[in-house]
């Protein structure tokens, strides 16, 4: 992941690896990967990846694994500051303009994951 990072030419890069962080420091248990070229989070399994491009923002992809799974289920996130959208009733993305928004949102960035994670 270091050498990803140490590598990656993305205007946001600061705020990336602001909310890598975040997410690393919720839970001794989360370890990453490199997932669609970029940093991935897992317990059992995958549940979030940044999509890095195209860069015009900071991207985290709350998923339910790497691979589809038969049983999916609707996730019910509380998200009064609008971060998310929807793709799928078991995916979702979250999307900040930058790193300053990232830090106005931090404790509902953090919110967002931990719920995304109790519904794991």
């Amino acid at each position: 992941m270091t050498e990803l990072l140490a590598t990656l030419d993305h205007p946001h890069k600061a705020g990336i690896e602001r909310l890598r962080a975040l997410i690393l420091g919720l839970d001794r248990r989360i370890t990453e990967a490199i997932k669609w070229n970029a940093p991935s989070f897992r317990l059992d399994d995958h549940f979030a990846t940044f999509r890095l491009y195209p860069p015009k923002n900071i991207q985290l992809i709350l998923h339910t694994g790497a691979t589809a799974k038969s049983n999916t289920r609707a996730f019910a996130i509380d998200d009064p500051e609008g971060l998310l959208a929807w793709p799928a009733s078991d995916r979702c993305v979250l999307t900040l303009a930058s790193a300053e928004e990232l830090a106005s949102h931090e404790a509902a960035v953090l919110g967002i994951v931990r719920q995304w994670i109790a519904q794991l």
